[in-house]
């Protein structure tokens, strides 16, 4: 049976009731379930609900029709997308038994392109949806720790991980865009003989297609519907300083001062983790951190805004611990022990908009209050012990269900009690996202990640296709997090390269675990942990650091490009890297390069992503010329060249009639 109303199409047969309705420019969302009623919760969905869209329905086949797209609904309730054109986006996977009225295979399979099975004992279901594969590249999901750039072939897990984080929007070179709306745990096969999402615990099916003439008009309306990034504040678009970890509030100030000593511009400094006595506290230890006022006072002196730590994490030790346990603040465990392999802790339940306050009120209290407005949330997905998900529940549902909403909502609470205090221009920098996270000030990084070429490949393909994805504040920790010895001239040349390569992130900062490993300088509290060896510019010999120095300074004079960048990500929804193709999706060959990438629209960066490389191919995209900002040579689009990359420099290229001043010294 399918009927209209208004924007919508619907369909019911047996137990399932199919929902399709017009939702932002050229989209439709498309719901079903078989549990009897539909949820209308939105999750990343937020914005563009209502759109008038046309629909048809002819005896038993009905057509909606929202711009660039189309959705055709068969007989047997198999669904088919195209474009303005007529032409095929998408279609799913059906092997029932052919039927005279309708297109499909003459199969015994008796597969269905969706299928509801009962979670027993609950009114959930296990659902898979199947489409047909085709011939297509496939980008964006998050970020995975591999180093395939294009998708297509590769199995996704749906699920926060540390260093791993499911944003699941997709973008298809066949022209359209598919956000899978389920913040549960599953997974998503992009075979070459089927593509096939799946989710562990659902209520019902919800996704969103839209239609794009080119990758940068999909990304666009993904973020017209998901919400776009706020206009990010000057100093992130600088030098960011950070180490494993400064032990003491001298320690932190003479790394300052030596920066100011030197001239190199630092826009921001970081005190990491454990500067607290116990977990879930959300203060300084103040034996080693005594006058934060002060400290955040002369730092601004010289220029830098400062960074702290967050953790979700309360030990039983806490000063906070009874009253939010008490309250219902913490997660909860189907069974067993709630505590995490962090030590006797749990995690706040950043669900819960009650538990949500109350951190937040902590931090004001002991460190916004002290000028500090950047907050360093760590943590973020949470990190369970072997990421048990079946064994923890929320105030808002099952962790099966609902728990890629988790480092979203821990962005929010941030974000939210900052802006309650009037401050504009809000960041945090945060460890994991889910749709939406950009909406409030989510600056994410690749997590913990180690410290090596291979890992250098993985985060290039990780920064674009999380850009893709639409989280367009994005950095990585320059010269990875575990590992890394800073007298081991192997270790030097990949931090040379990732930090070169770092210089043309969304934001550059400087952050690992380096050996060899400093003892602890107390027994308790903001003591009691071990810190890294050194992990400043001048700690790795003079050779470094005069490359760091140049890219720093190089940095320094892009910075209103960067700005300009972040401008279009805020208003657009733009990534603020680039995979070629985004910015020529007319060149063919741009879909081939995968070594390459644009800051913004004007500035090409290839960089070195294996050891000892001292040459690069490079592709310069065709339609204009390319200046080498190197040595000033002007090249011709639309050829393959060889460059000289030594060691202190990556080909880099700006387009002609941009960015001149800019990247050249004056």
């Amino acid at each position: 049976m399918l009927w209209k109303e208004e924007n919508r199409l619907l369909r019911r047969f047996d137990r399932e009731l199919l929902i399709i309705e017009g939702f932002g420019e050229n989209g439709l969302r498309v719901r079903a379930t078989a549990g009897g009623f539909m949820d209308d919760s939105n999750y990343g969905l937020v914005y563009g609900e209502g759109h008038p869209a046309q629909v048809e329905i002819n005896e038993n086949r009905g057509r909606i029709t929202n711009g660039k797209i189309t959705c055709e609904v068969f007989p047997s309730g198999k669904l088919r997308f195209l474009n303005q054109k007529g032409e095929l986006l998408l279609e799913e996977y059906d092997r029932n038994r052919f039927r005279e009225d309708d297109e499909g295979f003459n199969s015994a399979l008796e597969i269905c392109p969706r299928t509801f099975r009962p979670v027993r004992g609950t009114d959930n279901f296990s659902l898979t949806v199947r489409f047909e594969a085709q011939e297509e590249r496939i980008y964006g999901m998050g970020q995975y720790q591999q180093e395939n750039l294009n998708l297509k072939g590769c199995i996704v897990e749906l699920a926060q991980r540390n260093s791993q984080v499911s944003v699941p929007f997709m973008v298809s070179s066949a022209g359209y865009g598919l956000f899978w709306n389920n913040p549960g745990i599953g997974k998503v096969t992009f075979g070459n003989n089927l593509t096939q999402w799946e989710a562990q615990s659902v209520r019902q099916m919800d996704y969103w297609i839209c239609a794009g003439d080119a990758p940068a008009q999909i990304v666009e309306a993904f973020g017209d519907v998901a919400g776009k990034a706020p206009m990010m504040p000057d100093y992130g678009t600088g030098f960011w300083q950070c180490k494993l970890r400064y032990q003491t509030q001298e320690e932190l100030l003479e790394v300052a001062r030596e920066y100011k000593r030197r001239n190199i511009p630092v826009s921001v400094i970081v005190i990491d983790y454990f500067h607290w006595p116990h977990q879930g506290d959300w203060c300084f230890d103040k034996e080693y951190w005594p006058d934060p006022a002060g400290m955040v006072r002369e730092l601004k002196e010289m220029g830098m805004e400062l960074m702290v730590s967050v953790w979700p994490t309360v030990e039983a030790g806490s000063v906070n611990y009874q009253e939010m346990l008490e309250k219902g603040y913490l997660t909860a465990s189907e069974a067993g022990n709630r505590m995490s392999h962090l030590g006797r802790t749990c995690f706040v339940d950043m669900t819960n908009p009650d538990a949500r306050a109350y951190v937040w009120g902590r931090l004001r209290e002991n460190y916004y209050k002290y000028g500090i407005k950047i907050f360093w949330l760590d943590e973020a997905e949470p990190e369970y012990t072997k990421y048990e998900y079946d064994n923890y529940r929320y105030q808002l549902g099952a962790d099966l269900e609902i728990g890629n909403l988790y480092p979203r909502e821990y962005a929010r609470m941030a974000y939210e009690g900052m802006e309650k205090e009037g401050q504009e221009g809000i960041l945090n920098l945060i460890r994991s996202a889910w749709a939406g996270s950009q909406r409030y000030g989510a600056l994410v990084w690749s997590g913990d990640i180690d410290s090596s070429f291979r890992s250098l490949r993985s985060q290039f393909a990780a920064g674009l296709n999380i850009g893709m994805a639409g989280i367009p504040w994005w950095t990585t920790d320059i010269g990875g997090f575990h590992g890394g010895n800073i007298s081991d001239p192997d270790f030097r040349e990949c931090l040379i390269r990732w930090f070169e390569y770092g210089a043309f992130c969304p934001v550059m900062r400087l952050h690992g675990d380096r050996e060899p490993h400093k003892e602890p300088i107390g027994t308790s509290g903001g003591g009691a942990a071990p810190s890294g060896a050194e992990n400043e510019i001048w700690s790795y010999g003079e050779e470094a650091c005069a490359i760091f120095t140049k890219y720093i300074r190089l940095r320094e004079r892009l910075r209103p490009y960067v700005a300009q960048t972040m401008r279009q990500a805020h208003e657009k929804g733009s990534p603020a890297i680039r995979t070629l193709f985004y910015n020529f999706p007319k060149d063919p060959q741009c879909w081939n390069v995968e070594d390459e990438f644009f800051l913004g629209d004007h500035l090409l960066v290839c960089p070195v992503l294996h050891e000892k490389e001292r040459v690069r191919n490079v592709y310069l995209p065709a339609g204009c010329r390319w200046r080498n900002i190197n040595d000033g040579r002007l090249y011709e689009g639309g050829q393959s060249l060889v460059f000289d990359a030594p060691i202190d420099s990556i080909p880099v290229f700006a387009r002609e009639g941009k960015l001149e001043e800019a990247v050249f010294e004056s």
